[in-house]
């Protein structure tokens, strides 16, 4: 692993152990309460458990409620994010379910494992240069005609936004907006096929418009 992806994920790690408990105090539900995204959970795990008993990575799991979520609707879900902190209270919060420390950059999964993926605003921490990297591990690890679900921001236009302060504490985190087309475009390129783009305009308190992309790797 070279220095500049270190770089990028020291500064995600320290960033969200430092925010985790107060992250998963002001965002107690899974999807913000909004139905649509909701409903989009529900049609991804309908997809995934064509592929059961194959389970679910849900990457960037956070405090692990949508996890959670997931297995309420029949999922073998699992979680996997880069902070230790927020994975410590997601099994606190979820003794049940399987957290683990991991990135997304590098799964320690075998390949054609995975029954689905779930990555919502994990991505958004991934500087352009290493998502083809993390979209090739995702085609790696599913199975053929296995769905993977992307949920990110989507400001007009393209743009990097560097938060040196969230929740009262010193962060250095960036967050990568691209359009739904972008990231479409370079899940093609690590060969999933495209199932669904959904753009949503911004709900209650939200800034940005929300969008969601959904691919399968082929079957053959």
């Amino acid at each position: 692993m070279t220095e500049p992806d270190l770089a990028f994920l020291e500064a995600t790690r320290t960033s969200y152990d430092a925010i985790a408990a107060d992250y998963a105090a002001r965002f107690p539900d899974a999807m913000g309460g909004v139905p649509f995204d909701r409903a989009l959970i529900s049609a991804f795990a309908e997809l995934a458990r064509a592929h059961s008993p194959a389970p679910v990575a849900d990457l960037g799991s956070g405090p692990g409620h949508v996890t959670a979520l997931l297995h309420d609707l029949g999922v073998a879900a699992f979680g996997v994010d880069i902070s230790p902190h927020m994975v410590a209270l997601a099994r606190r919060a979820h003794p049940g379910l399987r957290f683990h420390v991991g990135t997304m950059t590098r799964l320690d999964l075998p390949d054609a494992t995975l029954g689905g993926i779930l990555a919502l605003f994990s991505v958004i921490h991934v500087p352009d240069d290493h998502l083809p990297v993390v979209f090739a591990e995702f085609h790696r690890v599913l199975r053929p005609g296995a769905p993977a679900l992307l949920g990110f921001q989507a400001p007009d236009g393209e743009d990097r936004l560097h938060l040196t302060e969230r929740f009262g504490h010193e962060i250095a985190l960036d967050y990568f907006w691209r359009t739904p087309e972008k990231v479409a475009r370079l899940l093609g390129k690590a060969g999933l096929e495209p199932y669904a783009r959904v753009l949503r305009e911004p709900q209650d308190a939200e800034k940005y418009p929300k969008a969601f992309v959904l691919v399968r790797r082929p079957v053959s």
